[in-house]
């Protein structure tokens, strides 16, 4: 296999947080010469730079030797994915059995999430202003945390609800520990001073802490000859790992370069790491500002004279659910990059709509770099759909598209790939970035 295969494998394996991939990003980056912004007062044509927003997205520059103003070919892709939070108080004992409490996050079947290994990740921030990094339930000879079901002896009445509906989202609670003691709350204090011992926090350090619970294990090559991907969080660091190393490994370049690894998709964008908000053209300025000036009309134009793919998973055709998509305009696992010139469902609603001389353009590139490429919806158009980070970079007025990896059972604990679609998807990103 390759060695982007192999190293993306490893990177999924290892980030299952957006906090996660940032810290490595950041490391990633810096073993090849990227620096923070921040030491910079001045930038010039072959710096390469990186600005983190909160740990929990980061933006890559390769500095071009055409002014800022032209515009700059941005990859974006975001790196948070469907979970289950712990609230801000988790910690419960009933009836002997001790709980994590769980809100989730994102688009999820939740009945897929039952009765399988769980861990948590996620970071412990301190009155002291220290913040502890957690792990729990991922090592083989550690523990892990499950959530529970009915046996099927005594589920007719569970079996006969709607899928939407069998497993309540406030079910969705990790089973913990036990009280062994016959002692109303002995259980619960046993997990607390466990925590204690081990991260050194107190049950009120819950309040200001982000933990995130996630399928436990490592990603894995799946089929015998080794041709697919199966793994938790793909959706989407299948594209946002394939645009780092894209970029990582980018030189000389004309029009300045953009990594650009955002938070908060798949709950809308929102928040201050989340693409609707002020995160890139923050980011642009403060490019701008190091490259002549960051008055305002510069910032818009670098903005709008932009392309960008929106580097985001595509629903791969599923041959047990035919029904659900028109086949010509279905992605394939193992049929290359996807380009969908338009989300959103019913209608296009939530669409950016590319143009079709941009989608030219990159046809042009794609078929001079030998890149395999398919065009393709997400589904049938009365079936549904889903929106992107598309639509916020569009209202800068720059020319933007979907562009990504296709998947199977998407937003599930486990997602599949094909491994010639996430080469194909390093290849067309490195390819975009030299596009004029």
């Amino acid at each position: 296999m390759s060695d982007t295969v192999n190293s993306y494998i490893k990177f999924i394996s290892e980030n299952k947080t957006e906090r996660e991939c940032v810290k490595s990003i950041i490391a990633l980056a810096e073993k090849n010469g990227w620096r923070d912004i921040e030491n910079f007062e001045t930038l010039s044509p072959g710096d390469k730079v990186y600005l983190s927003v909160y740990g929990k997205a980061v933006a890559l520059f390769e500095i071009g030797t055409e002014p800022l103003e032209n515009g700059m070919n941005i990859l974006c892709a975001h790196i948070d994915s469907p979970r289950l939070d712990l609230k801000m108080k988790p910690l419960y004992e009933k009836n002997g059995i001790v709980y994590f409490n769980t809100h989730y996050y994102g688009g999820i079947k939740k009945y897929q999430w039952v009765t399988m290994p769980i861990a948590i990740h996620g970071v412990i921030s301190r009155k002291d202003g220290s913040n502890i990094p957690v792990v729990m339930g991922e090592d083989d000879d550690e523990y892990t945390f499950a959530i529970s079901d009915i046996l099927p002896h005594i589920a007719q009445e569970q079996m006969k609800k709607t899928a939407g509906e069998f497993i309540p989202g406030e079910a969705l609670d990790l089973v913990t520990g036990l009280n062994r003691e016959d002692k109303k709350g002995e259980g619960r204090n046993a997990v607390l001073r466990i925590l204690e011992e081990k991260y050194g926090m107190s049950e009120d350090d819950f309040l200001s802490a982000e933990l995130e619970a996630v399928p436990a294990g490592k990603a894995k090559y799946l089929g015998l000859r080794k041709d697919m991907v199966i793994g938790y969080g793909q959706d989407d660091r299948v594209c946002a790992y394939t645009s780092l190393e894209a970029i990582l490994e980018h030189r000389n370049a004309k029009r300045t370069c953009c990594c650009l690894l955002v938070d908060k998709e798949e709950i809308g964008s929102v928040g201050a790491t989340g693409m609707d908000s002020l995160l890139l053209e923050n980011a642009v300025s403060e490019l701008a500002l190091r490259t002549g000036s960051a008055e305002t009309l510069r910032v818009r134009r670098a903005l709008k004279n932009s392309y960008m793919l929106s580097s985001d998973v595509n629903s791969a055709l599923d041959p047990l659910n035919m029904d659900l998509y028109d086949e010509d305009n279905s992605s394939k696992l193992g049929g290359g990059i996807v380009f969908n010139k338009y989300t959103g469902s019913r209608g296009k609603s939530g669409a950016s709509d590319a143009n079709a001389e941009y989608i030219a353009k990159l046809r042009k590139i794609m078929d001079d770099n030998g890149v395999t490429f398919q065009m393709a919806d997400m589904a049938k158009v009365d079936v549904g759909g889903g929106g992107t980070i598309a639509k916020y970079a569009a209202w800068y007025g720059m020319s933007v598209i979907d562009s990504g990896v296709a998947v199977l059972s998407m937003h599930a604990p486990y997602e599949i790939t094909s491994t010639y679609d996430i080469e194909m998807a390093k290849k067309c990103y490195k390819a975009f970035l030299d596009i004029e």
